[in-house]
């Protein structure tokens, strides 16, 4: 199947590795040309190489922290690329502890970050997108069941996923369409130290297998084909919705 994503262009957050950098690898792997952007400017850099050089995609250092960097992703797509088609909007896990643990301080960090900083990227792209254009959140299965010891992630992930939902009902008629996708287990750096923080990480990560009814992690590559196509034309009518990509460890159907 043509996913139809040839020359098109696209601006991803938090790429420089992980589910980001796995879905710029697919999108360009099928035509697409990407802006990407990250906090480490050697990250980024090293991730513009491996995505094929300035033919293929160009980097910003930028955190969604910063107001500025939303426009920035769009300016810079116009100038590098001439057109702007969608994005794939991901910000790093919050600290790692329960709800009651997580200090006020970490609480207002992350709701600027992860929160805020997501509302104002995809409220910015989708100004600037044309009929077609497709914003994907990579949010966390936390926004349908908590998740043991991130606290953070349960409290804010399923208020984005609504954000999403409001925004596709107001940009749905201009044809621009919004999903949350959902990723569980998958052998990111986050997940890493996820594991990391336990006592027996090894032990931590046979038990998380044995929940799965796939009884493995992801392979980050394998969120990157599906976000590339929700992304693409070729899911022209699929908008509003929350797709975890897990394994099937979501026990709901």
């Amino acid at each position: 199947m043509d996913l139809g994503l040839t020359d098109r262009v696209y601006v991803l957050t938090g790429a420089s590795n992980g589910l980001g950098l796995a879905t710029a690898e697919q999108l360009v792997a099928e035509g697409a040309r990407v802006v990407i952007a990250a906090r480490d400017p050697g990250r980024v850099a090293a991730a513009v190489e491996r995505l094929g050089g300035a033919g293929s995609a160009v980097g910003l250092a930028a955190t969604l922290a910063d107001p500025d960097t939303p426009q920035r992703l769009v300016d810079a797509a116009g100038e590098h690329f001439g057109r702007l088609d969608g994005a794939l909007v991901s910000v790093g896990g919050p600290p790692v502890g329960t709800a009651a643990q997580i200090t006020d301080t970490q609480w207002r960090e992350s709701f600027e970050t992860v929160f805020l900083g997501t509302v104002r990227a995809i409220r910015t792209v989708a100004e600037a997108l044309p009929d077609g254009g497709a914003i994907g959140l990579v949010l966390s299965t936390s926004v349908r069941v908590p998740i043991s010891n991130l606290g953070i992630s349960n409290g804010l992930r399923p208020g984005m996923a609504a954000v999403a939902k409001e925004m596709s009902d107001e940009y749905g008629p201009r044809g621009v369409r919004f999903v949350s996708l959902l990723p569980g287990r998958i052998m990111t750096d986050r997940n890493r130290q996820i594991f990391a923080a336990s006592p027996d990480p090894e032990r931590a990560r046979v038990d998380t297998e044995s929940t799965i009814p796939m009884r493995r992690l992801g392979d980050p590559a394998e969120f990157g084909r599906v976000a590339a196509f929700v992304l693409s034309p070729a899911a022209s009518y699929l908008t509003g919705v929350t797709i975890p990509v897990d394994g099937g460890a979501l026990r709901g159907i």
